[in-house]
């Protein structure tokens, strides 16, 4: 699903956001992106949903190398993974049901068609019975759920999300990583920045760990266990 190759990253500054990362995420694989403030956790998001192209290396998902796609197809491609984001993102002068068909419009889907993807998504993350209130009448987390019906609606194989529980208490976070843990469950390929090391740690998922850009542990719960 995802296949880095020898990939760095290095901005106009000189700054090497990224140095020689190499990793494969398989379908139906959660795995959790971790590191101290600056070590590449957000650049390496930002290569796979081509809002930045790598410096050299190769970056993959779905067998498409994204340094050779054009500008024009990148729509396209984004409409294979969902991204979810710390500041939700939503639209507060359109409905619950408005943000989370917002990518469906975007493709053109047909509308009884997007109504029904619409509610099985809202119904998956427990809000079908909030689609007409607007987001600022929503609680955090809801509003984080949302955010992640919306990821969902266009049913991506590949899910990748930073930091979505930095804004939640505790109790919240856990459910959040539990909803992306059952779209692994069904074969969607799942990526989670996240600096939150006993969330990670209470997950029991495999670890990608960040050291100035650098990958320095590729960590399996399965291998600790064996």
């Amino acid at each position: 699903m995802i296949r880095f190759e020898q990939v760095g990253k290095r901005y106009a500054a000189g700054l090497d956001a990224l140095i020689d990362v190499s990793f494969e995420v398989a379908a139906g694989e959660m795995v959790f992106v971790t590191g101290h403030s600056g070590a590449g956790k957000s650049t390496l998001l930002k290569l796979l949903s081509l809002v930045e192209r790598p410096s050299r290396g190769q970056v993959q998902v779905h067998g498409v190398d994204l340094a050779r796609v054009r500008r024009r197809r990148v729509p396209q491609v984004r409409r294979g993974i969902g991204m979810v984001f710390q500041d939700h993102r939503l639209l507060m002068d359109r409905s619950v049901f408005d943000n989370v068909a917002l990518p469906l419009v975007i493709a053109g889907v047909p509308r009884i068609e997007a109504a029904k993807r619409v509610r099985a998504a809202l119904d998956k993350v427990g809000l079908l019975a909030r689609e007409k209130a607007e987001p600022t009448t929503l609680s955090a987390g809801e509003q984080q759920r949302v955010g992640i019906a919306r990821a969902i609606v266009g049913k991506p194989p590949l899910i990748i999300a930073d930091e979505p529980t930095g804004n939640l208490d505790p109790q919240l976070s856990v459910g959040i990583m539990q909803l992306f843990a059952e779209f692994a469950q069904v074969g969607t390929a799942v990526l989670v920045a996240s600096h939150d090391l006993h969330l990670i740690k209470r997950m029991n998922q495999r670890v990608l760990v960040l050291d100035h850009g650098r990958l320095i542990d590729d960590f399996r719960p399965q291998q600790a266990t064996a």
